[in-house]
């Protein structure tokens, strides 16, 4: 896939992710328009402020794990990372979030790569569940391990191969952007990925990245 492509998926994923929150934006501002009523109109409200943070909160994970969110610099607070998933992961959701990462910054591709792969896993927790989120350096490099547990996990068979093999044949949907940029973040860094069978209700992905991907 070449990079136009790509960013064309991103920008899919994208909009189709904010299309939801924005849409409900403008919603209720049509209704507080219309509506006199004083307690319907502070649910309005309140609706319009639970709109405003989940697109915001959609906006800061995008930045970080698409864009060049983080700034310029090799490295990323990792602390940017955990607000970026937890902001992510709405109520309505219901996964709780589990956080394992000690260093307090890792470099950058390390980060977008572990954004991406724990929103593939929350996305395959359809019924709520647990997401935890570890990394750590070792001698051989960077290990980073991403476990959904739930009532059931669903990760397509299409998301699956493009993760492992970058590419699942057939047409490209907006979807897999997320495992476009997983696959080839950890292939330029000489990394792999892997992954546990997607049928138990838990869902294991881990990732190695080589030691001179851990420059401070």
């Amino acid at each position: 896939m070449n990079a136009i492509d790509l960013a064309s998926l991103l920008c899919s994923r994208l909009c189709h992710d904010l299309l939801s929150p924005v849409g409900a934006l403008n919603n209720g501002i049509e209704l507080l328009s219309d509506e006199q009523d004083p307690d319907m109109r502070e649910r309005c409200l309140e609706l319009l402020a639970e709109s405003a943070r989940a697109s915001a909160a959609k906006l800061k994970f995008f930045r970080l794990a698409f864009g060049a969110g983080g700034g310029f610099g090799a490295t990323i607070d990792t602390r940017e990372a955990h607000t970026a998933i937890e902001g992510l992961l709405t109520p309505e959701k219901r996964i709780t979030l589990g956080w394992m990462i000690a260093d307090e910054k890792l470099p950058k591709d390390a980060v977008k790569l572990l954004l991406n792969l724990a929103l593939i896993a929350g996305d395959a927790l359809v019924r709520g569940g647990r997401l935890d989120v570890g990394g750590e350096r070792s001698p051989r490099g960077i290990e980073m391990v991403i476990r959904a547990e739930g009532p059931r996990i669903l990760l397509d068979p299409a998301l699956r191969e493009t993760l492992l093999r970058g590419s699942a044949g057939g047409a490209i949907e907006p979807r897999a952007a997320g495992a476009w940029l997983a696959h080839g973040l950890a292939n330029q860094s000489g990394g792999s990925i892997k992954l546990s069978d997607p049928d138990s209700d838990v869902l294991l992905i881990g990732v190695e990245l080589p030691e001179r991907q851990t420059a401070r």
